[in-house]
């Protein structure tokens, strides 16, 4: 695969993601808890069918193959998912989103740390970039944000990044076993969230059909497409151009539902997209540079 190609795919996967709130606005009463369990067994069907499928019918043989990278970048899915959905439960989404943002530097970190890769400087400038496009965004609903949200924002970030640098860290063939593993850990601590708090995993049929539509369909397609882009593209990188699904969410609502958002938002958008462009296309003149020095 090809560098332009793994960004289109990454591109692809963020643009599925940002679905996933129009879909979560068609669940009626379901908890956080119960549609996180229900969207992780629409995840892990979808996954496990790929596995098989690319593995050659051998799809626990090529788990068992991703070793100690396939685990740890699961259970960093499972900071992501749970994380994500009690910051946005317990703070603003402007705090939230934000946050969330803090995922590039993570990865950039872990990336230098575990692989040796070396973050580029249009790599660290288009994050400073994005991290003013989301200030932009966000900077309305900062001051009323609550202490253990931002604290669950964080840690979902860190498990994204912990996730993405995971990904080239294996090293084998297939790692779609791994977002299958963070699919089975969340349902796993999602369902002994919900028996601690004495509920059951059970909600109504419309809303536990359109969790497992949401996970077969948004998570686990995009999880596909993100983890094959992964494999040619640099940790920081990885993470910073799916946040693409930032800058799409607020545009699927306003079409679809007719919310409007600020025109803050629209500016801050603007400047995320130029950041993910930036650091796409410095990318692949790289690439591009190194092709040529190489042919004879």
């Amino acid at each position: 695969m090809r560098y332009g190609q793994g960004v289109a795919l990454v591109l692809a996967a963020g643009a599925l993601w940002s679905l996933m709130g129009l879909g979560l606005r068609q669940i009626e009463s379901a908890s956080v808890w119960q549609i996180l369990f229900w969207r992780s067994i629409g995840a892990i069907f979808v996954l496990f069918a790929f596995t098989w499928w690319t593995s050659g019918g051998r799809p626990f043989a090529q788990i068992r193959r991703v070793g100690l990278a396939g685990a740890i970048g699961g259970f960093g899915l499972v900071f992501a998912f749970a994380g994500s959905i009690y910051a946005i439960q317990t703070t603003t989404i402007a705090n939230a989103v934000f946050l969330f943002t803090a995922a590039p530097f993570v990865a950039a970190i872990l990336g230098w740390i575990v692989l040796g890769e070396r973050v580029k400087p249009w790599t660290w400038a288009a994050i400073g970039l994005a991290v003013f496009g989301m200030y932009l965004m966000v900077r309305e609903g900062l001051a009323i944000g609550a202490l253990a949200g931002n604290i669950a924002a964080l840690l979902s970030a860190t498990g994204f990044g912990a996730f993405s640098v995971c990904l080239r860290w294996g090293k084998v063939n297939d790692m779609l076993p791994v977002s299958m593993l963070g699919g089975v850990f969340a349902m796993a601590v999602a369902a002994i969230v919900l028996t601690l708090q004495g509920e059951t995993v059970t909600a109504s049929t419309w809303d536990m059909g359109m969790a497992l539509l949401i996970g077969a369909v948004i998570l686990a397609l995009g999880m596909v497409m993100y983890t094959l882009g992964s494999r040619v593209i640099p940790a920081a990188e990885l993470t910073l151009l799916s946040m693409v699904e930032v800058l799409l969410a607020p545009v699927w609502v306003f079409l679809l539902l007719g919310e409007t958002a600020s025109t803050a938002t629209f500016i801050g958008g603007g400047v995320l997209l130029a950041a993910v462009c930036l650091n796409a296309i410095m990318g692949a003149r790289e690439q591009f540079a190194e092709g040529v020095a190489k042919s004879p």
